[in-house]
């Protein structure tokens, strides 16, 4: 037999041999005793994840969308106290992620842990309705009515309720949800933000339907028990996680942690500082104080990545002003919705219906972007758009509108005043049609469309692929942060105006100057983010050439391996023959 025959029976016998044995052990396949192949497993976990990410987003806005309305009709606050309980119940809830993730990591197991996030949620969302439940119309006899709650005992009914469910909330996010639970470790620069832009646009359209469908329950239908929707809501949420929690539960890898972050972050500053007053420095970054080759108790990774972390911190804290803007969604501008005429042909809009114009322009703009990112972003001739263009742009349409609300707000008091009933209140507003304030929704749903997506991106891309959970643990942080310093802002606009900016009765008031006090910030913030998206620029570059550069190489690589693995077993395979060997 020829050498040339004599090598080609070799290969088909070895090839043949190495089939039957993929077929009998390759993982990802289906086997007959009737279990999932790893891909339909996978495609399971991923719709159970996004269902649960969706009904926890359905209960979230179905307590947010009518609560200032709530807090002033039902609770007797004033309008910039209820605007302050809102926008601390969003900032917690975002920033309460962060509290069961670290918990997670250092005091309780995972399993445990959801479980009791899911009973927090599930109180917190049933209390709300007994705060909400009008007892004192359910009458015992002709004499007594049933026992009603005090306007004390409310209150701190509904803070308690507040509270547990965002606690509930954060341990949804953290554990059962996380971005991390996607598996976009092997993602490139234009799959992650078309990943991102779709999933911010399905939550987009969940909170659509929530602002038109429980927002008119609520202030229309039964008012009293619209608070009933967002518990069966959460209901749901926790027995989706009931069913599939063996195979849902995402388990990160444990070689970092926020910890590991904020230890190094302290022990560089105390190196640092005792260097600084005894010794020479000697390093070119001062986290480089943490390395145990500098007196510090960091490994070089560890040390290494909390610094590509540190680099995005600018970039972090820009965002806060930012989202004190989008904050006036559900503060600001539902004052003036709920301030102005709601009547259309005959029907009372509900008033967090108006954010539905809002996201619009987001369910919109994202065929648009992927059509855009598809064709030039991350092109061969790289001739697109960088993020930072988008945030740059998103955060100067919020200033825009933020600009926009203040003049609208000047327009809308020249109209005359006529009386308009609201969850059976009846109330003073103008007569100017809360249409007139669909330019400053626009303009901010606008912005969301640039600026998260793109912000999200950028917050996971540049950093390694081990701490990009902490990375965006700290977006979440300081977009917390943003929430409470838009509270701050509204409680210093009013103790320091005696009422004047953010008042009661708007009529009354100067609330444009609130408006045009934050539009001068946010243009201060996006020209001082302007100037330093270069160096975002230049990152985000360098990470999409590298991750371009790397898949070529690897599958050589991975080539390279496979020729010698297959050159040393054919030598030794007990599969040939002796005579075919000679």
């Amino acid at each position: 037999m020829p050498d040339a025959d004599r090598r080609d029976v070799q290969v088909k016998g070895f090839l043949n041999h190495m089939a039957d044995k993929e077929q009998r052990l390759l993982p990802g396949r289906s086997n007959h005793d009737g279990k999932l192949s790893q891909p339909e497993k996978k495609l399971q976990e991923a719709i159970c994840v996004l269902l649960v990410e969706l009904c926890e987003r359905f209960t979230f806005f179905g307590i947010v969308c009518n609560m200032i309305l709530f807090c002033t009709v039902k609770l007797g606050y004033r309008n910039y106290q209820a605007a302050i309980v809102n926008m601390c119940f969003v900032g917690t809830s975002m920033l309460t992620p962060v509290l069961v993730g670290w918990l997670a990591e250092c005091l309780v197991g995972r399993i445990k842990l959801v479980c009791i996030c899911m009973f927090l949620h599930f109180l917190g969302t049933a209390l709300l309705p007994v705060v909400s439940f009008p007892f004192e119309d359910i009458y015992i006899d002709r004499r007594h009515i049933l026992n009603t709650l005090t306007k004390r005992e409310q209150k701190i009914v509904f803070y308690f309720a507040l509270l547990t469910a965002s606690l509930g909330i954060g341990g949804i996010r953290a554990i059962v949800c996380p971005l991390s639970a996607y598996s976009l470790e092997d993602c490139g620069p234009k799959e992650l933000l078309s990943f991102f832009n779709w999933f911010y646009w399905l939550v987009n359209l969940n909170s659509a339907v929530v602002f038109v469908s429980i927002s008119y329950i609520q202030q229309s239908v039964t008012r009293n028990l619209g608070f009933l929707i967002p518990f069966v809501s959460g209901l749901m949420a926790m027995v989706t996680i009931h069913m599939v929690r063996g195979e849902m539960i995402y388990k990160p890898k444990t070689d970092s942690s926020l910890l590991t972050t904020f230890g190094v972050i302290t022990s560089a500053l105390k190196t640092c500082c005792v260097r600084y007053r005894y010794l020479s420095g000697g390093v070119t970054n001062w986290l480089d104080h943490a390395k145990e080759n500098h007196g510090g108790q960091y490994s070089e990774i560890q040390v290494e990545s909390t610094k590509s972390l540190a680099r995005l911190f600018p970039l972090f804290t820009f965002q806060i002003l930012y989202r004190t803007c989008v904050m006036q969604i559900p503060s600001g501008y539902y004052l003036q919705t709920m301030n102005s005429n709601l009547h259309f042909s005959g029907f009372v809009l509900p008033v967090a219906a108006m954010n539905v114009i809002s996201i619009v322009p987001l369910l919109i703009l994202v065929p648009v972007l992927e059509c855009i990112n598809s064709s030039c972003l991350f092109s061969s001739k790289d001739t697109g758009y960088s993020p930072t263009i988008y945030i740059v742009v998103g955060q100067f349409s919020a200033a825009l509108s933020v600009v926009v609300a203040g003049f609208t707000e000047i327009h809308r008091k020249h109209f005359p005043q006529v009386e308009q009933t609201l969850s059976e209140e009846v109330l003073l507003v103008s007569s100017m049609p809360c249409f007139h304030l669909a330019p400053q929704y626009v303009l901010l749903g606008v912005a969301e469309a640039l600026v998260t997506p793109s912000c999200a991106l950028l917050s996971f891309r540049l950093v390694p692929e081990r701490i990009r959970g902490i990375s965006m643990h700290f977006l979440a942080l300081f977009n917390g942060a943003g929430c409470f310093m838009g509270a701050f802002f509204v409680q210093i606009a009013h103790a320091g105006t005696q009422g004047n900016w953010f008042p009661h009765f708007l009529h009354e008031g100067k609330l444009e100057r609130f408006f045009f006090f934050l539009a001068s910030l946010m243009m201060v913030n996006t020209l001082g983010f302007w100037t330093i998206a270069h160096r975002y620029d230049t990152l985000h570059e360098d990470y999409t050439n590298e991750f371009r550069g790397s898949l070529p190489a690897e599958k050589l690589l991975k080539h390279k391996k496979t020729i010698k693995h297959y050159d040393a077993i054919l030598e030794s395979s007990p599969i040939l023959s002796p005579m075919e060997k000679t």
